[in-house]
């Protein structure tokens, strides 16, 4: 553990950058590992320490939204629990939802933004398009909540926190985290954001991996797991790792968070303290094979090179 540098009492190393032999740098933060019953597997710096989870939260911002009156489908549920690349399948999606409720994009009150994937990317520029809201990565989120809204008092005041959908999004969340910390921040999408101990993101993955049939949980878990194109989309890793591993449940954030959970409930958090996800995949992947989860499929992605001249010169190894 970090001694003596205000602000990082409660980080340990979770991963070094190794560089033709020289470590780097090095990535702090804090990680847990829970069994089904919730006991600790495996812990590294303080776990009951409150994080922003940002994108992490979506799967479970997707129960509330359920329980709050959206009536979605598979790739609709796992469009509003992901943090899709903007590809013309999502925008798909995303107008579905939207048209279902009687809205259009103009209800979107995510913020323009270019698709995330490349090639969809480079098309929309050399035909002179522009950012679009409807391409931003959680416009499935904000659909979501928009349809959810639609059934309560209307779509107009959807982000604000006193909002009757954000107040049972809230509460959905308070429940599967078990913790109510009085945290309530502004996400980068302009949505509310709550704070939460990394111990309850874990707790929570668990949760919606087990749920039982007929509940939001389970029709958040079963469209993640069969829709995994619509969590990400080309070349993301939450889509890779869930489609290496059929029944894992995979989703990270901004600012170094991620969630997993295996079909059995063992459920993983990471936070990397300086807020770059380079080793999140890697670090999530290394704890679940802790709690005795089969990972070789997915033994690629725990493997994140260093280059040099654009070839391999190192590697991000986890240190926990």
């Amino acid at each position: 553990m970090s001694k003596g540098v205000p602000g990082v009492d409660g980080f340990v190393e979770l991963a070094t950058v190794v560089r033709s032999g020289f470590v780097e740098s090095r990535h702090f933060g804090m990680a847990v590992a829970l069994s089904p019953s919730g006991a600790r597997v495996f812990t590294a710096g303080d776990v009951n320490a409150v994080i922003l989870p940002r994108s992490t939260a979506k799967p479970l911002q997707a129960v509330g939204t359920l329980v709050a009156g959206a009536v979605l489908d598979g790739p609709e549920t796992a469009i509003a629990a992901g943090s899709h690349t903007g590809e013309d399948r999502h925008v798909a999606v995303v107008d579905k939802i939207l048209g279902a409720a009687g809205l259009d994009r103009s209800a979107l009150g995510c913020p323009p933004d270019w698709p995330e994937d490349e090639p969809t990317r480079f098309r929309l520029i050399s035909e002179g398009g522009a950012p679009d809201a409807v391409r931003m990565n959680c416009s499935g989120k904000h659909a979501a909540m928009l349809a959810a809204a639609v059934t309560l008092t209307g779509p107009a005041d959807y982000l604000d926190p006193a909002s009757p959908v954000q107040q049972i999004i809230q509460a959905e969340i308070e429940r599967l985290t078990e913790a109510t910390t009085g945290i309530v921040t502004v996400d980068g999408c302009g949505a509310p954001l709550l704070g939460m101990p990394l111990i309850g993101l874990a707790r929570s993955f668990s949760l919606l991996a087990t749920a039982a049939p007929g509940t939001a949980e389970h029709q958040v878990a079963t469209a993640m797991r069969e829709h995994p194109e619509y969590v990400g989309g080309r070349g993301h890793l939450n889509s890779d790792t869930m489609r290496l591993l059929p029944g894992v449940l995979a989703k990270g954030g901004a600012e170094g968070v991620i969630a997993m959970a295996a079909p059995d409930g063992h459920a993983v958090a990471v936070k990397v303290i300086d807020g770059n996800p380079r080793a999140t995949t890697a670090l999530a992947l290394t704890l679940l094979e802790k709690c005795g989860a089969d990972v070789t499929a997915a033994a690629a992605l725990r493997h994140v090179p260093v280059l040099g001249g654009g070839q391999p010169v190192g590697e991000i190894v986890p240190a926990i």
